[in-house]
């Protein structure tokens, strides 16, 4: 209702939102095809890393830097690839990502050498940094009916909270049945897809065009989260006590201060503020750096585990994930359209974050004649019940109620979370379980096969007791910080569609 003044005489208006855009399904099924896509490259090149290596020839201690290279490149140009798309639109930011992901995912198939493979994926990542966060931001600004849009994002953090374990899979079937270039290739035929519908559907709308880049705050963010995420990849070829580990994450720390700063002063800041200021998002994003922690301890180690120690192939492995996705996409729909609006966040989040912990501690009961059926799948299931209670229902909160012209930000900075807790798994968890194994074989003959076996369920076990710890410490800071209540509309939930 609006109020004006006319002739002296004080008038009411009803105030008509825009009628929701008939194409708003399909775009969430091109948003979801190009998320899945920069999701699966996190864990779809893991499984055919041996194949390259043997293919390729390098080293081991350069074969971490496929997977980091893509790590570095995509967490550091976040918040400016979201920013991009706030200030030139979000339509020309996400085809734009599509064909340079795509471009990048041609030249890693094709690379005829360590250093062009590595290359390729630094390209992927910094490509995905703009993809990214333009896909969640259209996301926001298309769904405008709240029981919509908790539908829209249970689908989205479905995909964000299971593309790891689908990469997995995928790997495996294309490492098993064609080679493991196709694991890159894969990406060209997906973008085909992503492009020709976002070229047909997406429309164009810059919410900040009024605004200029932050050039000082991206550099501080870049070069922060840059150091943040090397130093804690080299936590694991090194040891946290080198200096290519402490003072990079010293680096990290001291260039995000200052970057903190500088956006209280900034006249355009990359960052706002006011992006931060609100508590249930600021516990949201909280709740994603987390979750990826969290998650790391049953992708890699679970991974390792079935097919080192029970025996899995590749194509196996990723079928044997396949139940803790379902249960995730399941408890996705269940958390953002029906316990959200009923109970809130206070609730839904830690209870989320209480059953993963659950699942997480059942899981460390494995051992050398553990049975898929009953030490794994079990507990594979409750995971996937209690991330998918958190993850969607984190990514709506973090991003709903933004202005429009925040939104490329805010999404952003959700993917930047996720990205930086998974690395802080990555080293954590590695670490670890590096320990335990060494601290297991200690007084032991280590040319004893058993002893070495039994290590590395010591390794695994130690990393999922971890990463359920990771998971209660969530569950208490979830619940400590989310206000009581249901969510209330934003102004970033006012009814805004622009198509």
């Amino acid at each position: 209702m609006t109020q004006t003044v006319k002739d002296g005489a004080l008038t009411s208006a009803v105030y008509a939102p825009p009628a929701a855009s008939p194409k708003r399904w399909w775009i969430l099924a091109i948003i979801a095809i190009a998320q899945l896509m920069v999701v699966l490259d996190a864990t779809i090149v893991n499984i055919a890393l041996p194949s390259a290596q043997a293919d390729l020839g390098f080293s081991d201690a350069n074969r971490q830097w496929i997977v980091t290279a893509y790590a570095l490149a995509f967490a550091s140009l976040l918040l400016l690839g979201g920013r991009t798309a706030d200030l030139f639109g979000r339509k020309p930011a996400f085809l734009v990502g599509v064909v340079g992901f795509a471009a990048a995912s041609a030249l890693g198939g094709a690379a005829t050498g360590f250093g062009m493979l590595v290359t390729a994926r630094a390209l992927q990542g910094a490509f995905g940094a703009l993809l990214a966060p333009a896909a969640l931001s259209l996301l926001n600004t298309t769904f405008t009916d709240a029981r919509e849009r908790a539908r829209a994002f249970s689908v989205y953090g479905a995909i964000a909270g299971a593309g790891g374990a689908v990469g997995l899979l995928l790997g495996g079937v294309l490492t098993d049945a064609l080679d493991w270039r196709w694991t890159l290739y894969v990406n060209v035929a997906i973008a085909v897809v992503a492009f020709a519908g976002g070229w047909i559907l997406l429309g164009n709308h810059r919410d900040a065009a009024n605004s200029k880049l932050d050039v000082p705050g991206t550099v501080l963010v870049a070069g922060g989260l840059f150091s943040l995420v090397y130093g804690f990849s080299n936590a694991e070829s090194h040891h946290w006590g080198s200096p290519l580990t402490w003072g990079y994450l010293a680096a990290g720390g001291l260039l995000l201060a200052a970057f903190a700063w500088w956006q209280t002063r900034a006249a355009h800041p990359l960052l706002p503020v006011r992006v931060l200021l609100d508590r249930d998002r600021g516990s949201s994003f909280v709740a994603v750096l987390i979750t990826g922690a969290g998650m790391f301890g049953v992708f890699l180690f679970l991974t390792y585990y079935l097919q080192l120690n029970l025996g899995f192939s590749p194509t196996k492995t990723g079928v044997a994930f396949l139940p803790m996705v379902g249960a995730l996409m399941v408890t996705a729909q269940l958390g953002t359209t029906v316990l959200l609006p009923r109970i809130g966040p206070k609730t839904v989040i830690p209870l989320g974050f209480a059953i993963a912990t659950v699942g997480m501690a059942w899981l460390t009961g494995i051992g050398l004649g553990s049975h898929y059926a009953s030490a794994v799948l079990p507990q594979l299931i409750v995971i996937g019940v209690g991330l998918g209670l958190v993850m969607p229902t984190a990514m709506q909160l973090a991003t709903g109620g933004v202005a429009p012209e925040d939104a490329g930000v805010a999404s952003a900075t959700v993917n930047a979370m996720q990205q930086v807790g998974g690395s802080i798994g990555t080293a954590l968890l590695n670490t670890l379980a590096a320990s335990a194994a060494t601290d297991y074989l200690a007084g032991r003959n280590p040319a004893d096969r058993a002893a070495r076996a039994q290590a590395t369920i010591e390794s695994y076990t130690t990393a999922f007791w971890w990463s359920a710890g990771l998971f209660a410490v969530g569950a208490v800071v979830a619940f400590l910080l989310y206000r009581r209540g249901t969510p209330q509309p934003g102004p970033g939930d006012a009814p805004v569609v622009h198509m």
